[in-house]
């Protein structure tokens, strides 16, 4: 029988789910031996749709659509009411999913979504306590309390920096339980290499080969804040990518009277159009940063009042790698990518120095871990 590995995700923005995908491939490909069990995490601790039907939404569905709306401030306020709903529901969550281990027992639990850890953990401990429970962060850092991390839980944590392995040897984990990768999660298709005409590519979009190129990316969701980056830089040449906004892919395409201007919807191989461009401006999102620069753009990203708090750490990441710049608004723009052209090279060299391999790592942990 296969060694029966589930892996936890749950689609509240892409980067929880996109993981999980990038690990099953490789794993697929590394351990033919292993049965990989993608399991939705609130289709488990939500099975009669109780919320959606209260609210009309779906969890993931009203914070997608907050993202795609740009309602990001408060969030930090309602991250601890959240929390605290889920520790007042604590028996009635550990109940269901310990119910879903008892009928369906894995050999292994990934946990790569944050908040439920400690619900996932104590369930699986007192269900199958032989199990191994592995949380793997798809944020650069936790953000305390009971986001990522659960003091001295025992359980293995893999982080993709070294300052969230600090932050769990500081919560008393085992230092062999804490596992640090030289990243984060990235699918395989950025690790496959690709021969892409560039000129002609830009061609094809309307652009000029030879022109620094920008990459305006937001999520999978793009935002209304893409609008405004158009009106401020209407003479550089940009490649907007709006993502399943139809909507805004519509309104941006209407609107911009620049014959600089590429809009793209969603983009399967967002790799490929990274090949094309010279730097990158976008909220600072774990995913989309790690991509960024693994393909060697340098970063132009936002932090102010609207920053997710769980996305604040990766600013500070940005700038002390010197990857790019870190701004508060929009206005400040122009100027940053003036100064961030004018040093290109030494930018660019920056970003080449980062060896992210973390889809791998995890991979080959998982097999420490199941070897013991």
């Amino acid at each position: 029988m296969k060694y029966l590995v589930q892996l936890i995700y749950f689609n509240a923005g892409g980067g929880h789910r996109s993981a999980a995908l990038a690990l099953q491939e490789v794993i697929a490909q590394k351990h033919p031996d292993w049965s990989v069990s993608l399991v939705n995490l609130f289709e488990v601790i939500d099975s009669d749709r109780y919320y959606q039907k209260l609210t009309g939404f779906a969890p993931e569905d009203l914070y997608n659509l907050r993202l795609k709306k740009g309602w990001t401030r408060g969030l930090a306020t309602e991250l601890k009411i959240f929390q605290t709903m889920i520790r007042l529901t604590l028996p009635k969550l550990k109940k269901k999913v310990r119910s879903f281990w008892a009928s369906n027992p894995p050999d292994m639990v990934v946990s790569l979504v944050p908040n439920f850890n400690k619900v996932m953990y104590e369930a699986l401990r007192d269900e199958l306590p032989g199990v191994p429970y592995v949380t793997v962060l798809t944020d650069m850092a936790d953000y305390p309390p009971h986001f990522w991390m659960e003091p001295r839980q025992g359980q293995y944590i893999i982080c993709g920096t070294a300052f969230a392995a600090s932050q769990a040897a500081a919560l008393g984990y085992d230092h062999q339980a804490i596992i640090t990768t030289s990243g984060m999660i990235l699918r395989p298709d950025f690790y496959r290499t690709q021969s892409v005409d560039n000129a002609a590519r830009l061609t094809e979009m309307g652009l000029e080969p030879n022109v620094p190129t920008g990459l305006i990316l937001f999520g999978g969701h793009g935002s209304s804040e893409m609008l405004q980056i158009a009106k401020a830089l209407p003479g550089r040449q940009l490649i907007f990518v709006a993502g399943h906004n139809t909507a805004l892919a519509k309104k941006m395409a209407t609107q911009s009277a620049s014959s600089k201007h590429h809009v793209l919807g969603f983009v399967q191989d967002i790799h490929l159009v990274m090949h094309v461009c010279d730097y990158f401006v976008g909220k600072p999102g774990p995913g989309s940063l790690s991509e960024a620069v693994h393909m060697g753009l340098p970063v132009i990203t936002f932090r102010n009042g609207a920053t997710m708090p769980q996305e604040r750490y990766n600013t500070v990441w940005l700038e002390e790698n010197q990857l790019g710049k870190v701004i508060a608004s929009v206005s400040e723009l122009p100027g940053a990518v003036d100064a961030l052209l004018s040093e290109l090279p030494k930018y660019h060299g920056h970003v080449q120095q980062m060896n992210n391999q973390a889809v791998f790592e995890v991979v080959d942990a998982l097999g420490a871990i199941k070897a013991g």
